[in-house]
């Protein structure tokens, strides 16, 4: 089921994504950065990162390519109809929770019956799902057409279907938004959320029940988390926080019909939080609130020559700094001669920079250059972050870091899978020295070095035999003519 941990992970953290843990009315993706760097520089190494969303594989993936995410480690899809094992490119499906939905579930009847409807808009193709058949309707005409609904399935073979929220007590009125109806055995699962989107389900699908079997399996596998901590904003996520031993947050932007569950049914839950900060910056203000673990993240630092951690690692040294190389093309930084110096004794010096080209550098050669790269993106839309660090240590003092580091300018990201060799330092406590680091550009996501070249062999106006290309850390091309 998960081969990356070996044993129970520290904490599980499971986050649904629209306007939970990716906030879509702030471009700067400010908080999700935050929690990016907190994730990756405390967590990463002994934690599991499990995304819980109403996407579907096919609207999943244009998010990614959207927004600055991590890769989690299991991603709950479609509701809770798809399990998946990653969430990036490499995601394997659980087949087990597939055949689990698959029983007593007949998609071809539901659709016929939701075919009568005129007042059901279809969602788009790609949420059309093997177990989720998905519409938009009117809040005032959903809770009618539920019933009449439930009355044509069960004319189909599906019994006799009483009515009743998932969260007893409840009493509908149409100012509520999210309502579920299941028949009487349970074959179907009806569910309203966000006041507009109505998805049929088997029976035993739902983003908690995707979790209660997830949990189960860790159990088995005698991998069960220490602590698991589930992040929500709307009414089908409600279902997350009635699991036992949970933590629970609500971000402050939470749409009225889980506030209205929350007040109703968790309001003297003293695991449960309605968090003051919206999206991401709400789960990191719930990770200090229950004692989860840290809560302040790099990102939270304005001059690393002050930043003081309880216990530093090289997952710290490296989120901290690209996260340095980011504000110092943004120019967040001055441009101080004191700030290159101060990073060489970091990097040793006969350390070797491997570009993803192939050509190398000595890597205090890479930091004289980065004097001249000093604002050069100010202005711009431009990040850095780095993701699915692991770290190994070869050695009594010894460290192998791998990660994925990416960069956003504007529209266009770059990705290489990066590889640090590392040292302790024996006399400085908690102090590392970077020893070799070596780039490679993953599939599809290269810097456009041919276009960037054909600009520059226009702009100099000389012969391509005198040009030569020498590449900065970033990928960006210098000429020497």
């Amino acid at each position: 089921m998960n081969c990356r941990l070996n044993g129970p992970a520290r904490l599980m953290l499971v986050s649904d994504l629209d306007y939970t843990l990716v906030d879509h009315d702030a471009p700067d993706n400010l908080s999700l950065l935050k929690f990016n760097a907190l994730w990756e520089s405390y967590y990463r190494h002994d934690s599991l990162l499990v995304f819980s969303t109403g996407r579907s594989p096919i609207t999943y993936k244009p998010l990614r390519n959207q927004k600055p995410l991590l890769t989690p480690d299991i991603t709950i899809m479609s509701v809770g109809t798809e399990i998946m094992y990653g969430g990036g490119t490499d995601m394997i499906p659980d087949l087990g929770w597939q055949q689990f939905l698959s029983h007593r579930w007949d998609r071809a009847i539901v659709v016929e019956e939701t075919n009568q409807f005129p007042q059901l808009t279809p969602q788009a193709e790609g949420e059309q799902r093997p177990h989720k058949v998905s519409f938009y309707v009117d809040k005032v005409m959903a809770f009618e057409i539920m019933k009449v609904l439930s009355q044509r399935l069960e004319k189909r073979g599906l019994r006799f279907p009483r009515l009743f929220s998932f969260y007893e007590p409840f009493c509908y009125t149409p100012e509520h938004s999210q309502l579920q109806l299941k028949t009487k055995l349970l074959d179907v699962k009806i569910i309203y959320s966000s006041g507009i989107a109505l998805d049929v389900l088997p029976k035993g699908a739902g983003k908690g029940k995707a979790l209660a079997y997830l949990l189960k399996k860790f159990k088995f596998e005698e991998k069960l988390p220490h602590n698991t901590l589930v992040c929500g904003d709307s009414g089908n996520d409600a279902e997350l926080f009635s699991l036992p031993q949970v933590y629970g947050v609500m971000v402050s932007n939470a749409q009225e019909e889980l506030l209205q569950w929350y007040e109703e049914n968790a309001s003297d839950n003293p695991n449960m939080l309605h968090a003051t900060e919206r999206c991401a910056a709400g789960i990191i203000q719930a990770l200090g609130h229950f004692h989860l673990g840290p809560n302040v993240s790099p990102r939270d630092f304005k001059d690393f020559r002050k930043c003081k951690v309880e216990m530093s690692s090289p997952a710290h040294e490296v989120v901290k700094f690209f996260l340095f190389y980011e504000r110092w093309r943004r120019a967040e930084v001055e441009k101080s001669e004191e700030y290159i110096q101060n990073l060489k004794p970091v990097f040793h010096s006969s350390g070797i920079f491997v570009h993803p080209s192939g050509v190398e550098l000595p890597i205090h050669q890479c930091i004289d250059s980065l004097a001249g790269l000093h604002g050069d993106k100010q202005g711009k839309q431009f990040w850095t972050w780095v993701d699915r660090l692991s770290l190994v240590q070869i050695g009594s003092n010894a460290w192998l870091v791998k990660f994925n580091k990416w960069e956003l300018c504007e529209n266009e990201r770059q990705c290489c899978l990066t590889t640090v060799l590392m040292s302790s330092k024996a006399e400085v406590p908690d102090a590392f020295t970077w020893l070799h680091m070596h780039q490679t550009w993953l599939d599809g996501l290269e810097i456009k070095e041919q276009e960037r070249w054909d600009i520059l062999k226009m702009s100099v106006g000389v012969e391509v035999e005198k040009i030569f290309i020498v590449p900065e850390m970033d990928g960006t091309p210098r000429v020497i003519i």
